[in-house]
């Protein structure tokens, strides 16, 4: 197996999910040193590793998304795949700073950008304070092999939050639990209608008129929710379902006196694909429902927003402000990033030569997520960017996947293209 996974199962060892991944930047910016390389560092946790003069910088994120098990990573190949064992695998972004690593290992003049906390907001891409001096740069973040990325959705973190009074309890209480769904990445995977474990809760509790005491839904905002937790009342014996399982409860509860509107609002608050790109065939908008609670009588709603362009993210930021603010509830926005607007350019047909040198063909495309490419083209106006990646299935997911040739391959064309810049 190449070296490049002898250097990501290095990176598995090693505690890295968004936020807590101080450990990870201590080791890479100790690599890089010890092979030559000029390192810096800015107040986000970016590093910045150079050596000679460079047109082209490469760049990656060093966190990761952490589900099930995770950061606890056991890795296994199956046909051809590595997976984790119950855990998300952080091939994205680990593969990608693996292979970083193996060309400063190869002592390639480049400028090699790891960025922070990418998978939370493109924190660190906002943050960036270096002084880049390349004219290109090629960022290795997408997941479809010889594809050439030229454009990106813009996003936007949406949260609801209103205090409810107490209700009067009726009936005998639940533990009810949604579990057992596939979940996957709120804007890649966002069109293949997975099921999203609050709408479903949303639907039983609305067919058996539930009052509800708590609720623990959803795992992360950029994550298609595969878990509800409650305690609600009901007064008629509740039945399991698909997905769907129930503890009978000794115990009382507070209710919240608002239980029928929070029921109301989980099934009108939009989830999916609202509108598709003509052009491109992919997600032009769309919202992700990602997180639920409900705790000491405040209600929290958690949403993440995708549009391919500045303006259509407006439209859909307003919608649910407008649905929220009907009901009371204030509404609040972070993490917003622009869309990166599709562009050909010399870097990027460039880019395309040398990856259907080694596929025979190579298609442009953009993606419904947000690259901090968007972010980066929007710091560095005058820098051309591209970004190519190797396969990788079901991201921020513990079925998370990346097939193994894949990996060989896209790092031939990362050759290719260093070797045409760098040395």
């Amino acid at each position: 197996m190449h070296k490049i996974f002898t250097y990501f199962e290095q990176l598995t060892q090693i505690p890295h999910c968004s936020h807590d991944a101080e450990q990870l930047k201590a080791f890479l910016t100790d690599f890089a040193a010890r092979h030559g390389y000029a390192v810096q560092t800015d107040t986000a946790g970016n590093i910045l590793a150079s050596k000679g003069t460079s047109k082209l910088a490469l760049q990656a994120h060093y966190d990761m998304v952490c589900v099930g098990r995770a950061p606890e990573i056991e890795t296994f190949e199956k046909e051809g795949w590595l997976y984790a064992k119950e855990s998300t695998l952080g091939a994205d972004n680990g593969i990608a700073v693996a292979m970083m690593m193996a060309l400063m290992e190869e002592g390639r003049s480049c400028e090699f950008l790891f960025t922070a906390d990418e998978e939370v907001g493109l924190v660190g891409a906002n943050a960036l304070a270096f002084d880049l001096q390349s004219d290109y740069m090629l960022n290795l973040d997408s997941e479809d092999e010889a594809e050439v990325y030229i454009g990106c959705a813009g996003g936007v973190d949406l949260f609801a939050e209103k205090k409810y009074g107490k209700a009067r309890h009726e009936g005998s209480f639940y533990e009810v639990v949604v579990s057992g769904l596939p979940g996957g990445h709120s804007g890649v995977e966002i069109h293949k209608n997975i099921p999203n474990a609050i709408k479903l809760f949303g639907a039983y509790a609305k067919a058996h008129a539930l009052q509800i005491a708590t609720i623990e839904a959803g795992e992360r905002i950029n994550s298609i929710p595969t878990h509800v937790r409650a305690i609600v009342a009901a007064t008629k014996p509740l039945p399991e379902e698909e997905h769907i399982s129930v503890t009978p409860l000794s115990e009382r509860y507070d209710l919240i006196d608002g239980s029928a509107e929070v029921i109301d609002l989980i099934d009108k608050v939009p989830h999916g694909v609202l509108r598709m790109h003509q052009t491109l065939g992919i997600p032009d908008r769309s919202i992700n429902l990602a997180l639920l609670s409900i705790e000491e009588g405040v209600c929290r709603f958690s949403l993440s927003a995708r549009a391919m362009d500045n303006d259509g993210l407006a439209v859909v930021e307003e919608q649910v402000r407008q649905l929220f603010s009907q009901y009371g509830y204030i509404v609040r926005s972070e993490g917003k990033y622009p869309a990166w607007k599709p562009e050909v350019n010399d870097f990027s047909e460039m880019v395309c030569i040398k990856v259907a040198e080694v596929f025979g063909h190579c298609d442009y495309k953009a993606i419904h997520a947000g690259l901090e490419c968007a972010v980066i083209s929007s710091l560095y106006p005058k820098m051309k960017i591209a970004s190519i990646g190797p396969n990788i299935r079901s991201p921020h997911s513990v079925h998370e996947h990346v097939e193994i040739a894949s990996v060989e391959r896209v790092y031939e064309v990362v050759q290719k293209i260093v070797g045409a810049l760098c040395d």
